[in-house]
């Protein structure tokens, strides 16, 4: 077809999954390769199906998914439409919180605290601490589209940073950190560097602190994201990410 980019099949060495699977993951890339960019039609169905090189049935069954997960949307006498915000890649990639939930969104990150304090439990747990040392801790909420969805809480050694990432504790210090978050700078500074990130999520409440900087009452139910980023097995970031009722939907994809 003229003017498209072929959709490039599922690379040889990756486990064998459905082919369903394998199809709607195919879309999936080919939308965020601008293949089929967001806000377009998506051609009939016989078009579709040609240009995959699929059957129809199987096309039909992947485009159910896509629309279930809100990648497209169908409306009567205009077709299959993609969506102007696609749902993001979850937590198997690492992505700072601000757009992970903000992609395709307005998005701003208020700083509310950069300091250092001594270390708590949780940095203690979490992190590699000297004896006696302080902690830096930035505190951040999100807003997106003007409206705080997620207060994000961020712990790092500044020892360990200087010794393994020096850009890092240096990008701390300058005036990027009025408006990012510290993963958002860590990752920037660690580009090519083998970061890895691990993830608890469990339901909570926000509780009068949390509730007060979110605008919403202290017992009001939320969803509280526990995350370590790691450079080979040393902890760099530990982070607390607390996302109230009607934030922006946190994705996480799984795989066997």
């Amino acid at each position: 077809m003229a003017g498209r980019q072929q959709v490039r099949a599922t690379p040889p060495g990756r486990p064998q999954r459905r082919p369903v699977v394998a199809l709607y993951e195919r879309m999936v890339e080919a939308i965020r390769a601008g293949t089929y960019p967001p806000g377009s039609t998506l051609p009939t169905e016989p078009r579709l199906a040609a240009e995959l090189g699929v059957s129809r049935p199987a096309l039909r069954e992947a485009l159910i998914l896509l629309q279930e997960d809100g990648v497209i949307t169908v409306r009567r006498g205009v077709g299959r439409t993609v969506s102007h915000h696609p749902p993001p890649r979850g937590f198997e990639f690492l992505k700072p919180v601000e757009l992970l939930l903000g992609e395709g969104r307005q998005v701003v990150t208020v700083p509310v605290a950069r300091t250092r304090e001594e270390p708590t439990d949780f940095s203690t747990q979490h992190l590699v601490l000297p004896a006696g040392g302080e902690v830096r801790f930035w505190e951040s909420v999100i807003e997106i589209g003007g409206l705080p969805a997620c207060l994000t809480q961020e712990w790092a050694a500044d020892e360990t940073l200087v010794e393994l990432l020096p850009e890092a504790a240096e990008a701390l210090d300058g005036p990027a950190a009025r408006t990012a978050s510290m993963l958002r700078l860590l990752l920037d500074a660690g580009r090519g560097l083998p970061l890895t990130g691990s993830s608890t999520i469990v339901a909570t409440t926000l509780g009068r602190q949390r509730g007060a900087q979110l605008g919403r009452p202290a017992e009001t139910p939320g969803v509280l994201v526990t995350q370590v980023v790691r450079l080979d097995r040393t902890p760099l970031l530990a982070a607390k990410h607390m996302l109230p009722p009607g934030a922006p939907a946190l994705p996480v994809w799984q795989a066997r």
